[in-house]
Formats: structure tokens, C-alpha cells, sequence
């Protein structure tokens, strides 16, 4: 089977949207569902909703991918799944690197959605020589000193960060010297990679800082309930506060999805 090393997927070099890229995880995973129940067709408007996208956004992702589905019968489920599969490059063995095995890289090493959606955890690496040998998730730490043998015998192109974030950036260039080209970083940090690396960032506590905005806005609507007021700031009447009455809707557009799915 071929590895990420030598294949890339096709999505760029057919000028797909990096938006429409992202949703099509979103497809896939409500495809699979499907199929694993047997359903042999499906509307756009079902797999929309099954997606969180609207119908006419999911019409035009697919069209990039020149399926069309069938009028009056939908679009077949078992093609699409393949369809999907392939732009996305999971036909193909992605061997994977986690660097930092505390409690989220281990609860990341026994994820098993990996292994079923096309990626392969080759190796576990940290830098605590207690940890080296250790097994996790059925797999041998090794340490961070091998780290550049182990992406070149391995054929690694996409690392996984779970370090703490004062370290993250050293990790970082050490897999992008010895050849990885597409990182997920899970480290509260950013950091800084050379053209032709793809980072995505993983941050649950900027995903849960979201959620409490909305949480908040929302008890700010509820029937009777007054909005907190700054310090020395003057009361308001609800009633005055006609040119506020936008924000208090929720905003528009996607929010940030989080992996794995």
C-alpha cells in the first residue's frame, strides 16, 4: 500500500475550496453512517441536514468533485463514501507520528477512528526517558532523540503535537527538518512553519471559551434577564436599546469544528 510520503491527495491540484475541503470530512463521516445502515441512496436535503450544512451549500461542494446525483433518486452512498475517500487521500496508508505522550497524546494514540479512516500510528514519541519502551495503546514509546530516524524509516508526512507548549515549537521544526509536511497541533500555541507545511490547530479551551460566549448570550435572552452592566457604567432600559437589538442575535457564519470527528 502506498504511503503518505508519495502521495498527495488530489483535492489541490483540482482548485477545490479550502471551505468546501473542510466540510467534506463533515460528509463523509454522515455518508459512513449510512452505509453502515444499509442505505443505498440519499437526498441532499437528508445528508445536508445529517452534515449541519444547508442543501445548496452541499450541491455546490459536490460539484467540485463532479457528482451530481441523480434527479428524483439522490446520490449513491457507496460512491460517494469512495469519491470522498479518495480526494481526501484516505485510500491510501497515512502513517502518523504523536509527539508527546501525556494523558492527550496517549487518549489520542488509542483513538480508533484513526485506523479506520485511513491513518496509522507509527510511532510514539516523548521526551521522558521513563516513557521510552513503555507501551500505550499497544505501542512502544520511543524518545524524542530517534525522532528524526524514526519519520525518515517510517515514510512520515503528517505529525501529531501533543506536547506543552514551550516545547512545541522545537518539535515542530525537528519533524519539518526531517520531512513532515502536515502537522496537527494540539499545543495551546502557534507556531510558525515554512511554505509548503499545513498546520492545523486543535485548542479545546478556545472552544470552550466559544461555547460560554453563547452560553452567556443566551442567558442574556432569556425572558426577564438583564445584561451585566461595566462598573460605573449608567442602567439601560431594555426598552432604549433598539440599536443594540443586532447583537444581541447570534452571529453569523461557521464556527471552528474540532478533531477528531
Amino acid at each position: 500500500m502506498a504511503t503518505g510520503r508519495t502521495h498527495r491527495p488530489a483535492t489541490r491540484s483540482r482548485g477545490i475550496p479550502e471551505a468546501t475541503v473542510a466540510r467534506l470530512p463533515l460528509y463523509l463521516r454522515a455518508l459512513t453512517a449510512l452505509s453502515e445502515r444499509s442505505v443505498p441512496t440519499v437526498s441532499s436535503e437528508e445528508l445536508a441536514a445529517a452534515a449541519g450544512v444547508n442543501s445548496a451549500k452541499l450541491r455546490k461542494d459536490f460539484s467540485y468533485l463532479g457528482s451530481y446525483g441523480t434527479r428524483g433518486v439522490g446520490y449513491d452512498v457507496e460512491y460517494l463514501v469512495y469519491q470522498i475517500s479518495r480526494e481526501l487521500g484516505l485510500t491510501q496508508d497515512w502513517p502518523v507520528v504523536i509527539v508527546g505522550i501525556g494523558n492527550l497524546g496517549a487518549a489520542l494514540a488509542g483513538y480508533g477512528g484513526f485506523a479506520s479512516r485511513g491513518f496509522r500510528v507509527a510511532a510514539l514519541i516523548d521526551a521522558d526517558p521513563a516513557m521510552t519502551g513503555k507501551p500505550v495503546a499497544g505501542i512502544p514509546v520511543q524518545h524524542t532523540d530517534d525522532l528524526e530516524k524514526i519519520v525518515s524509516e517510517d515514510g512520515v508526512s503528517i505529525g501529531v503535537i501533543a506536547t506543552p507548549a514551550g516545547v512545541a515549537q522545537v518539535v515542530c521544526d525537528r519533524l519539518v527538518a526531517a520531512g513532515v509536511t502536515s502537522i496537527l497541533n494540539f499545543a495551546p500555541t502557534v507556531l510558525s512553519v515554512p511554505d509548503g507545511v499545513d498546520v492545523r490547530k486543535v485548542d479545546l479551551s478556545i472552544e470552550l471559551q466559544i461555547l460560554a460566549f453563547h452560553e452567556q448570550r443566551k442567558a442574556g435572552e432569556e425572558p426577564g434577564a438583564e445584561a451585566p452592566e461595566a462598573p460605573g457604567a449608567a442602567a439601560v432600559p431594555s426598552a432604549g436599546r433598539g440599536a443594540d437589538e443586532g447583537e444581541r442575535k447570534g452571529p453569523d457564519g461557521d464556527m471552528p469544528a474540532v478533531m477528531p470527528a
